[in-house]
């Protein structure tokens, strides 16, 4: 049966218009990876976390990501990791993996996301070495040469493209879109007006709420979620209200939930990560502890992050 190109769903483009559209009707989310007390992957709390986040109605889900803790996963996890969000999917978002580290092994991980099920990749930032706008661009090409599947790279540390940079990786069959961990606006002005008028972007910067309005101005009012992981009614509210021009919700939110939780976040290196895996736990959801060179949030920072979500989820009509 022929698929008219409007709705078919199959390919880059496919793929790339079905993540505009969750882009546009939910928040992204970025599950978290369940391990058991002993660091090992606990494979049933991850498909019991994964189906309660699918549940909520996020735009996507990006699995084995910074939040996923793709860095301390090896292979036969990661494909664990993906194959479950693609069963629990089953097709109703699009499941977009991470990858990483060097081209050659982010190609290793691209075939094994392929294999199992994955629609896209996000490109994560290259280990370690500092490199040249060219090397960025080869960077990608490499990975983008070995895989079939649509790739979003993620500009954050020292990944930054150029103008000039965003057209080239633009240019490459497969590259759909760019997620920003920077907020250097001015930068991403111009890489905007730089790209295809079909090229996504979203804000991937930490506590994206935070920055949401500012990032909206120059057209990326899409986001990331790392809230959503542990309090997606948080997040929903928030979302809803920015949608919606509701800036008393805004205002409130920002002031007596985010901010405070950003400072907290800020106390310790890592916390992007392990901060909010303790409020899922807080909130009875089996996904463990972090891994090295993780730690877990102390006593006195986690008694802070149980009031300080039980104040966030009272804003919006919920509970612990």
């Amino acid at each position: 049966m022929s698929v008219s190109p409007d709705t078919d769903t199959s390919g880059a483009g496919g793929v790339a218009r079905r993540l505009k559209d969750g882009m546009a009707n939910g928040v992204l989310s970025f599950p978290l990876t369940a391990f058991h007390q002993d660091g090992s992957l606990d494979p049933d709390g991850f498909r019991a976390y994964v189906a309660a986040q699918l549940a909520t109605a996020p735009g996507a889900v990006f699995p084995a990501c910074g939040t996923g803790e793709f860095f301390s996963l090896d292979e036969e996890e990661y494909r664990r990791v993906v194959a479950v969000t693609v069963e629990e999917s089953a097709g109703r978002v699009p499941v977009v993996a991470g990858t990483g580290y060097g081209w050659a092994q982010a190609a290793r991980f691209a075939r094994i996301a392929e294999e199992a099920g994955a629609d896209a990749l996000l490109v994560l930032p290259h280990y370690l070495v500092a490199a040249p706008q060219d090397g960025l661009v080869a960077q990608l090409a490499a990975i983008s040469a070995r895989t079939r599947l649509p790739l979003i790279t993620y500009q954050r540390g020292q990944v930054a493209y150029t103008a000039d940079s965003l057209r080239r990786i633009a240019a490459l069959p497969n590259v759909i879109g760019l997620k920003d961990g920077h907020s250097d606006l001015d930068r991403l002005q111009r890489l905007t007006l730089a790209a295809p008028e079909d090229f996504l972007f979203f804000n991937g910067a930490a506590t994206a709420e935070i920055q949401a309005r500012a990032y909206a101005t120059v057209g990326v009012p899409a986001y990331s979620s790392a809230v959503h992981a542990f309090a997606p009614e948080i997040a929903n509210a928030y979302f809803a209200a920015l949608r919606e021009g509701d800036e008393g919700t805004l205002g409130t939110l920002l002031r007596d939930f985010y901010v405070p939780f950003v400072e907290l976040r800020d106390r310790v290196p890592g916390y992007a990560v392990s901060l909010v895996k303790a409020a899922a736990r807080l909130r009875g959801r089996p996904v463990g502890p972090v891994r090295a060179p993780l730690t877990d949030p102390s006593d006195s920072d986690l008694a802070d992050l149980r009031t300080l979500l039980t104040t966030g989820l009272d804003l919006v009509g919920a509970a612990l």
